[in-house]
């Protein structure tokens, strides 16, 4: 097979990728280890940001998202009992929207089939070859027989354990990571949302937030040591646990319970992969950076960096211009490391860190109360936090 760019994931990157390869008049191949039934349907992120929404908005891609997203003006930050909201809009004039990421794929995935676009799922033995020359190739399995797509660009899209970004040398990329002494328990429980907007809550006992996906589904998360099992966070203890971190002194408030649908375990880290392209090969989203889940910004980093991607590729196709396609990596790092100290800022100030002394705690008090106290301050954080 012959295409222009060969896109390994049909994540959320990978698919917009093509999509607005596609609106661009440039042809592309998507592969996909999983099933359509499977990427259609794991939960994953569900902010996003304005500049999100409106890249959305602009490629048509956005019926469902207009009808069905919940539109975010602001968030509270829960301390020493007490709810202090941060309004988001007035300070910036922008929102956040909650819209599920598997909701998101469902969409690209319709448009791009109805669009005649071409999406191989179920592909294994994924193998790139000839990166440094002027056709690098995709070597996979699908269909019960062995395939190789030829293209002009590869664009590693298939997430922080693909293949992609192994196939660079080592040598060629400098990585960047920490990982952090604890980790999120988080459940999608059946239950309506006890609350408009999302609470960030640090808690002696730890973090705390209240999310959601739509009016009927709540999004949960607590934090807990990086080695917890979760045979010992029964569906009881789970529901105690948020109603104890989330109190409000002098009241008797406590989150909506419902049936829980999922519940995991995640991991909290950074990764940066420094360039974020070698030779042919380009990568997006968590092939090249993961940031902890705490400033909800791992959608929305993949969004802009195939925003930039196709960007250089339409320079690059329609007039051989090789500038934006050698900026892609300056480019896409200038917002990589900003969201990176905004996930560190947010994570470091809302979590109780292994050997924390009441002094450590206070000074995390120290640090909100200026966020709520100061228009400064909040603004800061709105402006990072909507993008």
């Amino acid at each position: 097979m012959r295409t222009q760019v060969g896109i390994v994931g049909a994540g959320p990157a990978g698919l917009l990728l093509s999509h607005l390869l596609h609106l661009h008049g440039i042809s592309s191949v998507v592969l996909e280890i999983r099933d359509r039934e499977y990427i259609e349907h794991r939960v994953r992120a569900g902010v996003l940001e304005q500049a999100t929404v409106d890249t959305l908005r602009e490629a048509g891609l956005a019926d469902r998202l207009d009808a069905m997203g919940l539109r975010h003006e602001g968030i509270e930050l829960r301390f020493d009992g007490e709810g202090h909201r941060v309004p988001m809009t007035e300070l910036t004039g922008r929102a956040i929207t909650v819209y599920g990421q598997q909701e998101i794929v469902k969409d690209l995935v319709a448009r791009r089939l109805a669009d005649g676009g071409d999406i191989r799922f179920e592909v294994s033995e994924v193998r790139l070859d000839g990166l440094t020359g002027s056709e690098p190739k995709i070597h996979f399995r699908h269909g019960g027989r062995d395939d190789e797509l030829v293209c002009d660009f590869v664009a590693g899209c298939d997430g922080f354990h693909g293949v992609c970004r192994d196939s660079a040398p080592d040598a060629a990329l400098n990585v960047y990571e920490r990982e952090y002494p604890f980790a999120w328990l988080g459940i999608l429980a059946e239950a309506k949302p006890a609350v408009d907007e999302l609470i960030y809550c640090l808690h002696e006992r730890g973090f705390a937030l209240y999310s959601m996906r739509s009016p009927t589904i709540s999004r949960l998360y607590l934090q807990v040591p990086v080695d917890e099992d979760l045979e010992n966070w029964p569906d009881d203890r789970i529901w105690d646990e948020l109603a104890g971190r989330f109190t409000l002194t002098g009241s008797d408030w406590r989150p909506t319970e419902g049936p829980i649908l999922e519940k995991g375990i995640t991991p909290m880290r950074s990764f940066v992969t420094e360039p974020m392209q070698f030779a042919r090969l380009l990568l997006a989203g968590d092939a090249a950076h993961i940031v902890p889940p705490t400033g909800a910004k791992g959608l929305n980093l993949a969004v802009n960096d195939v925003h930039l991607m196709a960007r250089a590729l339409d320079a690059w196709f329609s007039s051989g211009d090789d500038a934006l396609l050698n900026r892609y990596t300056d480019d896409a790092l200038r917002r990589v490391w900003r969201v990176q100290h905004l996930s560190w800022w947010m994570t470091q100030m809302l979590h109780r860190f292994p050997g924390d002394d009441p002094y450590q705690h206070r000074l995390q008090i120290a640090q909100l109360r200026n966020v709520v106290d100061s228009r400064a301050y909040a603004t800061a954080l709105s402006e990072n936090y909507v993008g």
